[in-house]
């Protein structure tokens, strides 16, 4: 009963966020909209619904911006498991696609084992370059956030550098590579949208993450040292160890997505920024608590909202940055340990006097009894 009212109470406090989230949204609406009733409507009801029928188009680009953010959630809820703050996923999207992107282009093979090699390729990069926060705090005792928040702009810079000085196609107006070639391109799943069959891919991967965290001694390991390191430690277990697992497994998981997201949707590698997938996974995770099963519905109400703000820029004149400022209020209200903290003690000291009498009733039955 205990964990069931605790488990109510924080999906009641996670929708209270959400709320506030969505109020602080119409509110704003209301002071840039000009129409602020289609905007409203561009937010809320056309990313499925456009004049009287049901919008499959916009439903399949909702599901295609689901699976960066998907694999990047995961990455986040692994590493978050294992009450490490590493910021890294954002680096390591953009290195896994950059990768993913190079084989794609300079190294031909037959189709079907191209796009998989391209993959692995990103995903092993993507582990490899955690490595480098992992080890140094582990080593060194330095905050893994700072250190992969540092190393996202190294990633970044350093392949701007290769990409406008070694792999740019000069016969384009704009920075990008060369072309892919047909046989590294992901294929799609409904043809003339942007969803491929890389969303099955992050479908599955929910589900091995699901089953590694909690039918896997790894993934105990890894949820008891998020909870107390030190009884970890003193239990036996190599919490070094398992610290530096967890983030490589996170930039795997980080780093598959970037492959997946450029194979499946790009022709061409053309990120000249930070892609932005990784600060999005912290969100997702932080919205589905840690919990692997719960990734995909976190990661479909932010793509979701994500869709709306788009169609609010195009239709409404909406700035579509409205999506960063919901992000920004629901992340500020579920890091506040102290939100609806009155809530929370009243349930607690409601289980604790239920127990208390319980206890009485049994002593009371076994002193009727003697």
């Amino acid at each position: 009963m205990e964990n069931k009212r605790q488990n109510m109470f924080e999906i009641f406090r996670g929708f209270i966020a959400i709320a506030i989230a969505i109020l602080v949204a119409f509110i704003l609406i209301l002071i840039c909209a000009d129409d602020p009733g289609k905007a409203l409507e561009c937010l809320l009801i056309r990313p499925i619904i456009s004049n009287g029928a049901l919008n499959v188009k916009s439903i399949f680009t909702i599901l295609a911006r689901m699976t960066p953010i998907i694999f990047t959630g995961l990455a986040v809820c692994v590493m978050f498991s294992a009450n490490q703050f590493n910021l890294g996923g954002e680096g390591a999207v953009m290195l896994g696609g950059f990768i993913a992107a190079l084989i794609g282009i300079y190294v031909p093979m037959a189709t079907g084992l191209h796009v998989v090699v391209a993959i692995i390729a990103g995903t092993i990069v993507g582990g490899l370059v955690m490595i480098i926060p992992a080890v140094i705090k582990v080593k060194l005792k330095a905050s893994e956030m700072v250190c992969s928040l540092m190393m996202n702009y190294v990633i970044m810079f350093t392949i701007l550098h290769f990409l406008n000085n070694v792999f740019a196609d000069r016969s384009k107006g704009a920075t990008q590579s060369y072309p892919f070639l047909s046989t590294a391109l992901i294929p799609k799943m409904v043809p003339s949208t942007e969803l491929s069959w890389g969303f099955v891919a992050a479908i599955i991967a929910t589900v091995l993450v699901a089953i590694f965290m909690y039918r896997t001694r790894w993934g105990y390991s890894i949820r008891m040292i998020g909870i107390n390191e030190s009884f970890s430690k003193y239990s036996g277990m190599k919490v070094g160890g398992i610290i530096v697992l967890s983030q490589i497994i996170g930039g795997m998981l980080s780093g598959m997505g970037g492959a997946i997201e450029m194979m499946g949707r790009y022709n061409t590698f053309l990120w000249k920024d930070l892609p932005g997938y990784g600060w999005t996974g912290i969100t997702v995770a932080i919205l589905a608590k840690n919990n692997p099963i719960m990734i995909p519905l976190a990661a479909l109400f932010i793509s979701y909202l994500n869709r709306g703000c788009e169609l609010m820029s195009i239709y409404a004149g909406v700035p579509a940055e409205m999506i960063d400022i919901i992000q920004a209020v629901i992340f500020l209200f579920f890091a506040a340990e102290h939100f609806l903290s009155g809530t929370r003690q009243k349930i607690v000291v409601k289980d604790a006097k239920e127990e208390l009498q319980k206890k009485e009733l049994a002593t009371a039955g076994e002193g009727g009894n003697a």
